[in-house]
């Protein structure tokens, strides 16, 4: 044994090569933490005083080759300071340097999964062989960051400048064909077969057939673009890079000029380019709620593990309802495997439901995700029914009627006397109380409540609502399913609007409120847009459709009324007493028209501000900072009301709930960690400013008390 430790052991095998292999004890997976980092350091000493060998094979003892740098340990080392990040990757690098100067051949064996520094740490080394069903890629855009060992100098001097910047800015993970085409790596085999491929290609670069001395000078050298080329590919990609991310998003832009300042530079100087470049973007906001967000859903996987624990097994599932709403968790449910009935009261219900599910799965194999005979697969695991006859081998029951507390409680009556007492059934509600739906119910332990939001394949997220009476057996059941779907579950305790519709009406009651006062609803879309939003609140009261939002704003007002109830006719009640629902019906705040691809496509509709004119109560002007203020106060801090009642267990599910369910501005956290970034005392001082506005706008007493403290949501 040449080295030994608990992330690395190095060997010698055969033939006088080496083997290092990763293999971090106690983990499901290898990742660049401290002490990975601090024993590739030892290992590759260890190698250097090797005089007699003939090469290098690099390896992992998991299912996936190196997953990348463990994220864990960021949130500490982007709050030290600038100099010291720089430092720190520059002796990450030192490493890696000495693994690419090592003096015999060096190959890694890409296996699973090798992302962002996993991918790095095979970029170093001469040759790449990989798994034919493994994937590599540069992730690190994703976390508002980009490649920190030495990724930006190697991909660029391998594969070119056009495919870094791809990889890179978009940070895709690639599959095996596509890294071969480019050269991001040198053969792929079946994965039993990689250390035999690793070593034959040491063999020949021993016998003279491979020039390994060649390909290291390559990487190690400036790109081979004459300064008109250079400019050319650098300034063509930054002005599409920062169309494609938009300005929130700093990084790949970045990534692009760092890249374009060391072209002309060796490597040591080109790596000492990036590690300034990293820095400067580890240390943004947006680099710090990326990572924050990408903790917080590692902990909502964590949490729907441990209810998986307790789950009942579903194998056969069923839908009641088979509108838009039935078809795409028909579609959803059968597409990831888990069989579906989807039952209906008449033969148009149901052929609607199997013509979404039908256009969903088209869709899928025309842009080539799926395979003709694989669609067929999911049609069949959808079954129609008009009766309940196959309902006793049901698991579990997704009710999808409307939105109607007595058509809710009579199919729900009905369904539970169909199916056996283990079954769970659970309701597709937006808006009514699960305690209300549980009332008339003989078993109220199986009773839960499972939210998808609309469109279902598009939409992450799905609430599981906790009745007073819901047994966890039936939450676990209702989340593994959600899992099983594809779906990232929160559980929620039961209160009107539940934790998504109770956050987004008061935003919408916050854009009511400037209608009112005389604000364009136009420039509102635009300003909450520029703020992240994907769409402006009257754009996006037209898709969820104004019947739906008025019937939600209702029940919000009768279980908030001393917050939500309002004494005066808003623009949203306008626009649904004159039919204007939106999209669904081709007018609302706006007027929709087909483009060229069939796609509807918003337009101004002066008709639209006449309506307004009798709501609309004052003139004031208002800045852009009013606008958001106005907007985002109500919704955070309903969002800190539905952690301080208990709706929620802690932040990071609020704030994911809010990222997954209305599309919340990622690159800002979510709602607790924007009011954690401006500061609480500094949130409450401005709540304060518009207080006038009424109880939607006033802290709550621990909210003030957290600001007197000086306490954050997120330590």
């Amino acid at each position: 044994m040449i080295y030994e430790g608990k992330a690395i052991t190095v060997k010698e095998i055969e033939g006088g090569i080496a083997q290092l292999n990763f293999d971090l004890q106690g983990e499901s997976v290898n990742k660049f933490n401290r002490l990975t980092i601090e024993e590739l350091r030892a290992a590759t000493d260890k190698l250097k005083a090797q005089g007699s060998l003939k090469g290098l094979v690099v390896t992992s003892g998991k299912d996936s080759f190196i997953v990348g740098a463990d994220i864990t340990e960021f949130t500490d080392l982007f709050a030290g300071p600038e100099e010291e990040l720089i430092n720190n990757n520059l002796t990450a690098n030192a490493v890696f340097n000495d693994i690419e100067d090592l003096p015999f051949p060096t190959v890694t064996c890409i296996n699973g999964m090798a992302l962002g520094g996993g991918f790095e740490m095979g970029l170093a080394t001469d040759y790449r062989v990989m798994d034919s069903k493994a994937k590599v890629g540069l992730p690190e855009v994703k976390l508002g960051i980009f490649p920190g060992f030495g990724g930006t100098v190697r991909l660029s001097r391998l594969v070119g400048v056009d495919y870094a910047i791809e990889w890179i800015c978009m940070g895709s993970e690639n599959r095996a064909d596509k890294a071969l085409k480019v050269g991001a790596v040198d053969a792929v085999v079946e994965a039993d077969k990689l250390v035999d491929a690793a070593r034959a290609i040491i063999d020949q670069c021993n016998e003279g057939k491979l020039d390994y001395q060649a390909r290291r000078e390559e990487k190690k050298g400036k790109i081979q673009l004459n300064n008109m080329e250079s400019m050319m590919a650098f300034e063509t990609a930054k002005g599409f890079v920062a169309g494609q991310a938009g300005k929130n998003y700093p990084a790949p832009v970045e990534a692009i000029k760092v890249m374009q300042k060391h072209a002309s530079l060796p490597r040591d100087k080109a790596i000492e380019v990036e590690a300034k470049g990293f820095a400067k973007m580890a240390k943004t906001n947006v680099a710090a709620c990326l990572v924050g967000l990408f903790l917080n859903d590692q902990k909502l996987k964590a949490k729907s593990k441990q209810w998986e624990k307790e789950a009942a097994e579903v194998k056969q599932a069923a839908v009641l309802g088979a509108g838009i709403m039935g078809g795409g968790i028909a579609y959803q449910s059968a597409y990831k495997g888990t069989p579906i009935l989807m039952k209906d009261i008449n033969e148009d219900g149901i052929s609607l439901g199997l013509k979404e599910a039908k256009k969903l799965l088209s869709k899928r194999v025309a842009k080539g995700k799926m395979k003709p005979e694989q669609m067929a697969d999911a049609l069949n695991n959808i079954r129609p029914t008009l009766s309940y006859g196959d309902f006793g081998n049901v698991d579990i029951v997704v009710e999808a009627v409307v939105e109607n507390v007595k058509v809710k409680d009579s199919v729900l009556r009905e369904v539970e006397d169909q199916v056996s007492d283990d079954t769970i059934i659970t309701s597709n509600t937006s808006t009514i109380s699960i305690d209300t739906l549980a009332t008339n119910l003989k078993r109220p332990e199986n009773f839960c409540g499972m939210h998808f939001f609309n469109p279902v394949p598009m939409m992450p997220l799905v609430e599981v609502i906790r009745g007073e009476k819901s047994s966890d057996r039936a939450i676990a059941t209702t989340v593994a399913y959600a899992k099983a779907m594809g779906k990232t579950p929160i559980v929620v305790n039961n209160c009107p609007g539940f934790l998504v519709n109770r956050v987004l009406f008061p935003y919408f009651g916050g854009f009511a409120g400037l209608v009112r006062d005389g604000a364009d609803f136009q420039r509102v879309d635009k300003v909450m847009e520029n703020f992240g939003w994907p769409m402006g609140p009257a754009y996006l009261l037209d898709v969820v459709g104004m019947d739906t939002g008025k019937h939600a704003n209702e029940v919000m007002a009768e279980g908030f009324p001393d917050r939500m109830k309002t004494d005066w006719k808003s623009g949203i009640d306008v626009m649904y007493e004159n039919n204007r629902y939106g999209q669904k019906n081709g007018k609302g705040f706006y007027a929709y028209e087909e483009d060229r691809k069939g796609k509807q496509k918003k337009v101004v509709d002066e008709e639209t501000y006449k309506l307004l004119e009798p709501v609309v109560q004052d003139k004031k002007e208002f800045t852009d900072q009013d606008i958001i203020a106005r907007m985002m106060i109500p919704l955070c801090m309903e969002t800190v009301r539905c952690l301080e009642d208990g709706i929620v267990e802690e932040p990071a599910d609020a704030d994911m709930g809010l990222i997954y369910g209305i599309g919340f501005p990622p690159f800002r956290g979510g709602a607790l960690r924007y009011i954690d970034d401006m500061g609480v005392d500094k949130f409450v001082e401005l709540a304060d400013k518009y207080a006038d506005l009424g109880p939607l706008y006033h802290p709550t007493e621990k909210l003030r008390e957290m600001a007197k403290n000086g306490e954050k949501f997120f330590g």
